[in-house]
């Protein structure tokens, strides 16, 4: 069965070329708003099905799947920044502070419609950065293309004090251990 990702993320096509199965990418068109009164974790979730299930429409003979971040301290939510100033201010208010990053995994079989969503949970500590350790970090990684501004896989790592999670590939953007257990249910043979 084919394997497709609903995503055009380099981190996310990274992270899968690991598991050493062919794949092709698809973006899906979805808007990634988050309703109103939504926990950041449903959100999360509804987001990575929304995502497999608009690509698996266009891919009927594939194994879809669709990943989302949210990344959130305490009510607030740290999107993808967009903005060099948006990723400063993201980066202000985390510091000294653990945030919780929840990266949601969808699987959808677009034969049979079954869907699999698990959500996983990293707690990230960020140390408590100076303004000059922010702006300087920004400047180099550029990182408007992330929930929270911080990519670990980068030079993000070391703006952080520690981190806690059952999955270290869930930070960067795909659980890995989740998806390698669905595509195992969904009969996959792996490794």
């Amino acid at each position: 069965m084919k394997l497709v990702l609903a995503s055009t993320s380099t981190y996310r096509r990274m992270l899968l070329e690991r598991l050493v199965i062919p794949f092709d990418m698809a973006k899906p068109d979805v808007d990634e708003t988050p309703l109103q009164g939504e926990t950041p974790p449903a959100t999360a979730n509804r987001l990575a099905i929304e995502k497999a299930k608009a690509v698996a429409r266009h891919h009927t003979d594939a194994l879809v799947i669709g990943s989302d971040q949210v990344a959130h301290l305490g009510d607030e939510i740290f999107g993808k920044p967009g903005t060099v100033e948006r990723a400063v201010a993201q980066l202000r208010r985390m510091r000294g502070e653990t945030v919780i990053f929840h990266t949601a995994l969808a699987v959808v079989n677009g034969r049979t419609g079954h869907v699999q969503c698990e959500s996983v949970a990293t707690h990230v500590r960020f140390r408590n950065l100076s303004d000059a350790e922010i702006v300087r970090y920004v400047e180099k990684e550029r990182p408007l293309d992330c929930a929270g501004s911080a990519k670990s896989e980068g030079l993000g790592i070391t703006l952080l004090e520690s981190l806690s999670g059952d999955d270290p590939t869930a930070l960067i953007g795909l659980p890995l251990i989740a998806l390698s257990r669905m595509l195992r249910a969904e009969g996959l043979e792996l490794p």
